[in-house]
């Protein structure tokens, strides 16, 4: 399509470097707000869920960028690999905050909590899955690795998706629109690559 191959090129001029730089801003912002005391009355929760829902916002991000190249041949592939670092700086300061601020770093108190919160056993196990995307996001890895084995690795952001949604809902007490809309979205992308799975192996020939 004409279009796509107009931006495609205008895409092609812009340096993903950037990013690294300008996506983590709000969260800075957010974290100067708790510093001075501008978050409400419970600033500490305010500044956990923000960073995890910035990371889980960039998440879905970095999943959207495929079904976008599919259907318009719009090409965002080269900021993936700086929207999904950025995405995993969030989630370990959303991680760092509850480790260091909520529970002062009583790892007793850490490893209890991990085992008998669903939610937090879920958002750890999230967590976990984020680790190994981001230490093997980078060039060097893909040619030790082999681009094969590389992919599979980065499946596991479907799992890390997968594990954000869920987080997220079993951390409110209520039903709030955000984690619904963000869980049916995510459903929905994982959906759509399980669909083109099956319609790849259908076209193979016998």
């Amino acid at each position: 399509m004409a279009y796509s191959q107009r931006i495609n090129g205008w895409l092609r001029k812009i340096p993903a470097w950037p990013l690294y730089f300008l996506l983590p801003i709000p969260g800075i912002y957010t974290f100067v707000l708790a510093l001075l005391n501008q978050l409400g009355p419970d600033p500490l929760y305010e500044l956990i869920r923000t960073f995890g829902e910035r990371g889980l916002q960039l998440i879905i991000l970095t999943l959207l960028i495929s079904p976008i190249r599919r259907w318009t041949g719009v090409s965002l592939l080269k900021f993936r690999r700086a929207i999904g670092l950025v995405s995993f700086y969030y989630i370990c300061s959303h991680m760092l905050v509850w480790i260091a601020i909520d529970q002062g770093w009583n790892i007793n108190t850490i490893i209890e909590e991990i085992i008998k919160r669903p939610f937090i056993t879920v958002g750890m196990f999230g967590f976990l899955t984020m680790v190994p995307l981001a230490i093997t996001s980078n060039n060097y890895s893909i040619r030790k690795l082999g681009a094969l084995v590389w992919n599979k690795i980065h499946r596991l952001v479907y799992l890390a998706g997968a594990a954000g949604v869920i987080h997220y809902l079993l951390v409110v007490k209520a039903w709030p629109m955000e984690p619904i809309v963000y869980t049916l979205i995510v459903a929905l992308l994982l959906a759509i690559r399980v669909w083109w799975k099956i319609n790849k192996k259908k076209k193979k020939p016998a």
